[in-house]
């Protein structure tokens, strides 16, 4: 089901992402937000402060979310979200939005796609939506058990 009030709320908060819009960002996520991203840290991360370091790093540079930089590090291309098979659960004043999300990018070499799996927790808080919890994997058949010689 795509609930109407989910959907405006999660297309803010993510183009707050993609544009390193550092306040509305803010205005979006919970202080004890907590993240899963497997291609960052196999660990838990926790509060904003690491998006707000990332985020306001990427603005210094000009550099949008999912563009890679081209020359003098300006954006080298176009990018859209789009998600795939989204599903959104709905309980009271919780929600769960879990989906593919797809990242294209317009470069004049072509259009490139990537992706991964997201599930992304909401909690009306002070009657505004907030993330609180993030949990990303990849897209593709990831090994079970982890390389030898690696710990998880």
């Amino acid at each position: 089901m795509n609930d109407p009030e989910i959907m405006e709320f999660l297309h803010k908060h993510m183009q707050a992402i993609r544009e390193n819009d550092l306040e509305a960002y803010c205005s979006t996520v919970s202080e004890d937000l907590s993240l899963y991203e497997w291609w960052i840290t196999p660990h838990r991360l926790d509060g904003v402060p690491f998006h707000e370091f990332m985020m306001s790093a990427n603005a210094r540079r000009g550099v949008v979310f999912g563009e890679p930089e081209g020359s003098e590090g300006k954006p080298a291309t176009e990018t859209r979200f789009d998600y795939a098979n989204l599903h959104i659960q709905r309980y009271g004043d919780t929600a769960i939005a879990s989906y593919t999300l797809l990242i294209s990018s317009a470069s004049p070499q072509g259009v490139s796609v990537s992706s991964h799996n997201e599930s992304r927790v909401m909690v009306k808080l002070d009657s505004a939506w907030k993330v609180v919890h993030v949990h990303k994997s990849p897209a593709w058949n990831a090994p079970h058990m982890p390389p030898a010689g690696h710990e998880a």
